[in-house]
């Protein structure tokens, strides 16, 4: 019988591939890549240092269903991420807490004064329809040219005014002291990284997996019962109505050897300095023992491999005509970032992959498969404690 074909190893994929082989059926998993993992892919540098190629990949999630489901292929290593960002001279937190005004403006803040300071400063906006519109009327202008303006300028090429509220809104402004970057309840790495754990998804008796594939050139070789499809949504139909807007980012990796601690927190922003947007020192994110420190820097641009889909109104309505197209075809399923065009989070591509195979398993008219069909306690971390 013919194979479900997976065009893409990144996690849509991958996740994809385990539950349709669960299911029982022959899975062939492909990616134009010489590894899988896509984007998450994590290898030891030159220097033995586990590095991120494509730039730092911290996982996080509020839904204990997909922790559930990622603990079957990994143990965990309990990370709470945090950032600084230099701003005037200093390195203060961010996302802006009350720590971040007292530093910046001398103050003396505290939970009780502070949303009064943001009151202050505001510059209410209505209808709020930009990134720009969100972060003036939550703090006003002055922060907002101090993080939010010239990072997203080199981040998206664009100004914040150009961009959808969606994009500022991911960032949160505080009214406590709260300095990790993320709140949500489960939040960890991979304790043998992400190849390792991609690598136990993908091992099973009904999965192929072939890298250095490139599906478009042997598109017609490739005779599947049904496909599952990762990359971009403009790509497959060969760009028919034009291409769709992705970021790109190209990565500037560097080893310090002697050098125990390079910075004080997992990623330093630059919001308003270099043509840079960040640095991030790996050995933060794995907890790595070693002599020396990796770093990457991150430069934003237009060309190159597609990290991001760009969140404007235009390009909305563009992937929304590409839609309609995917929808009338027929023994393709997309997922995925790309091929959704969706800013997903790790977490979220497990969840919209798993809401795929299911679909997928009904088209072929097969009972789906539990996700989690058991929760090893052995493979469980325990979830982030607030504040820790």
């Amino acid at each position: 019988m013919k194979p479900v074909l997976v065009v893409g190893a990144g996690f849509s994929g991958a996740v994809v591939a385990r539950q349709l082989a669960e299911a029982g059926l022959q899975v062939l998993v492909i990616d134009r890549r010489d590894h899988i993992g896509g984007n998450a892919h994590d290898r030891p540098d030159a220097h033995g240092v586990l590095v991120h190629p494509y730039g730092p990949h911290i996982f996080h999630t509020n839904a204990a269903r997909i922790f559930d489901y990622l603990s079957r292929f990994t143990g965990w290593r309990p990370y709470e991420h945090r950032v600084l960002a230099s701003v005037d001279g200093m390195l203060v937190p961010v996302p802006i807490n009350i720590d971040t005004v007292n530093r910046l403006y001398g103050l003396d803040l505290d939970e009780g004064s502070i949303q009064a300071f943001y009151d202050r400063v505001r510059e209410p906006r209505d209808p709020i329809t930009t990134s720009e519109d969100v972060v003036v009327n939550a703090v006003g202008h002055d922060l907002y040219r101090k993080f939010f303006q010239g990072y997203t300028r080199k981040q998206w090429g664009l100004d914040p005014s150009e961009l959808a509220a969606s994009v500022a809104a991911r960032v949160p402004v505080r009214t406590d002291r709260d300095d990790r970057y993320f709140t949500d309840r489960y939040q960890c790495m991979p304790d043998e990284g992400y190849t390792r754990m991609f690598e136990r998804l993908l091992d099973h008796p009904g999965i192929r997996v072939e890298t250095g594939v490139d599906f478009f050139r042997h598109r017609d070789r490739l005779d599947a019962r049904h496909t599952v499809y990762t990359g971009p949504v403009d790509a497959w139909f060969g760009h028919y109505f034009g291409a769709l807007p992705y970021r790109s980012l190209r990565f500037e990796h560097e080893h310090l050897p002697d050098t125990p601690q390079f910075q004080a927190v997992g990623t330093v922003n630059y919001p308003n300095e270099h043509a840079y947007t960040r640095i991030t020192e790996f050995r933060h994110l794995t907890g790595q023992a070693h002599g020396g420190t990796s770093i990457v820097r991150e430069y934003p641009q237009d060309e190159g491999e597609p990290y991001y889909p760009v969140p404007r109104p235009q390009n909305e309505a563009l992937y929304k005509r590409y839609e309609a197209l995917a929808l009338q075809e027929r023994g393709v399923t997309f997922v995925g970032r790309l091929a959704q065009y969706r800013y997903y989070n790790m977490d979220q591509c497990v969840g919209a992959a798993l809401k795929a195979a299911e679909y997928v398993l009904e088209k072929l008219d097969l009972p789906a498969v539990d996700a989690v069909p058991q929760r090893s306690a052995a493979m469980v971390a325990e979830p982030a404690t607030p504040g820790a």
